[in-house]
């Protein structure tokens, strides 16, 4: 169903804009039915008990977004077509090589250092590229991408991880400061130090979304694991000074603010670009002004920050509460996940990417209709960015792998070995008589000898 109004809105778009059917429909058909089915048949063979909603509601905003990034740039769809087949193709790479959850928290300092790293690698003066004010991209020859997108995976891993080995020391709160009590600082030192490269980004990338996204993160997950409503409370007021901080230092921060709160003092500079968001959201409608015939160009940069602003054009309020519905069905079966497995790891880690995606959501929606200040984050899914969409892609391979060992833990289906535990067993037993003459032996002596 995804895949049928995918191509239904491809058709209409080319209809409304050229008033013919695409020539290439055929092949785009192809194309659409082959990803779809690829990511379909991964799920059905090696995640046979995940949730049945997650990949569909993915597919029908990555195929929004498809649409809409024709509509506006065809080159640019062309590399998003290549995106596609890399990102679907390492949602099956994930699905097969992350058998289980709790295989991803022996590597937890090592993704921990792998996503500091990731997060200050645009801060390298050579490889960092400043795009509109805000250094999160990172320039390789003729390629580049946003390390950040692929950090914020490695870090809810470690903090998964870290927190189910320390959640109850961390929730004894020895200590007081003021009216609050916290633990040991040895036991939320890591999480000082992810909140201070949550302030390295903000202060040094110049970007407040990404930052605002990463303290997100941990902030839940410290509320999840502890169930302390104090944490919150910390760490907003901490975030909340440091983002004044910026604010008063950093110029591009200023201008960000100014135009969220009075985008017409300056219509046709720096406001230019919300204004005509509006603009084209108002002229949208309920219904919109239909697939082809809006004018979603005239805002710059629609296809990657706008895309919001180009569906609320075309597609009215309806298509725009859709894509909204969309993703709060893909979180709320996020945290049906979370709220179905008895496992401390898999309970935050499934919090935790679900957390990623609908703040992502929130503030890159929020921005173009003017209820948060605007950040240059992607909307899941839909807006243009093959790292984007290639580490959205990875993070929804491993919420259904959550999902489908919830299942089998709960014996909605047999827990059947994996193929690395089947070639571990199968090895167990080529150098089985080996083994069994071994125990035999051991059998035979005395309990001294076999202490000794």
């Amino acid at each position: 169903m995804a895949g049928l109004i995918t191509a239904v809105a491809y058709t209409l778009a080319s209809l409304g804009a050229n008033s013919e059917i695409p020539a290439r429909i055929g092949p785009f058909l192809g194309v659409l039915l082959l990803l779809v089915g690829a990511a379909h048949l991964g799920v059905r063979l090696l995640a046979r008990g995940a949730d049945g909603t997650m990949l569909p509601l993915a597919v029908l905003l990555h195929g929004i977004g498809y649409v809409m990034i024709t509509r506006l740039d065809e080159r640019l769809a062309s590399l998003q077509t290549l995106w596609s087949f890399v990102a679907i193709a390492a949602f099956v790479a994930t699905l097969f090589l992350v058998q289980r959850p709790t295989d991803l928290a022996r590597y937890k300092w090592t993704l921990f250092f792998g996503g500091a790293f990731l997060l200050l690698l645009p801060m390298v003066p050579v490889l960092g590229v400043d795009i509109n004010g805000a250094r999160i991209w990172v320039q390789l020859g003729p390629l580049s991408f946003q390390p950040g997108e692929f950090a914020k995976i490695a870090l809810a891993i470690f903090f998964a991880a870290y927190l189910a080995e320390r959640r109850e020391l961390i929730a004894a709160s020895t200590w007081k400061v003021g009216p609050f009590r916290l633990p040991e600082i040895q036991y939320i030192a890591p999480i000082l130090v992810a909140w201070s490269f949550s302030v390295l980004v903000m202060v040094g990338e110049r970007d407040l979304g990404s930052s605002l996204l990463f303290f997100t993160l941990f902030v839940v997950m410290m509320w999840v694991a502890t169930e302390r409503v104090s944490y919150l409370v910390i760490g907003f007021v901490l975030f909340g000074a440091a983002a004044f901080v910026s604010w008063r230092l950093f110029d591009h921060v200023q201008t960000r603010v100014d135009i969220w709160l009075d985008p017409w003092e300056d219509e046709y500079g720096k406001g230019f670009q919300i204004v005509q968001a509006l603009y084209g959201i108002g002229d949208g409608g309920i219904v919109g002004t239909g697939l082809g015939r809006g004018s979603p160009d005239k805002v710059p940069e629609a296809q990657n920050d706008f895309i919001f602003a180009a569906i609320g054009e075309e597609m009215g309020l309806v298509g725009a509460t859709t894509v909204l519905m969309a993703y709060l069905l893909l979180i709320g079966a996020g945290l049906r996940t979370a709220l179905r497995t008895d496992r401390t790891f898999d309970k935050l880690l499934a919090t935790g990417l679900t957390t990623i995606l609908g703040m992502q959501a929130f503030i890159i929606v929020g921005g173009v209709i003017k209820v948060v200040p605007l950040t240059g984050i992607t909307l899941p899914f839909v807006s243009y960015g093959g790292s984007s969409l290639l580490s959205n892609y990875i993070a929804l391979a491993i919420l259904l792998r959550l999902s489908d060992t919830s299942a089998r833990r709960l014996g909605e289906l047999p827990d059947d070995p994996t193929p690395r535990e089947r070639w571990a067993a199968w090895r167990l037993r080529r150098s089985g008589p080996a083994a069994s003459d071994h125990e035999q032996e051991a059998d035979d002596r005395s309990p001294v000898e076999v202490a000794s």
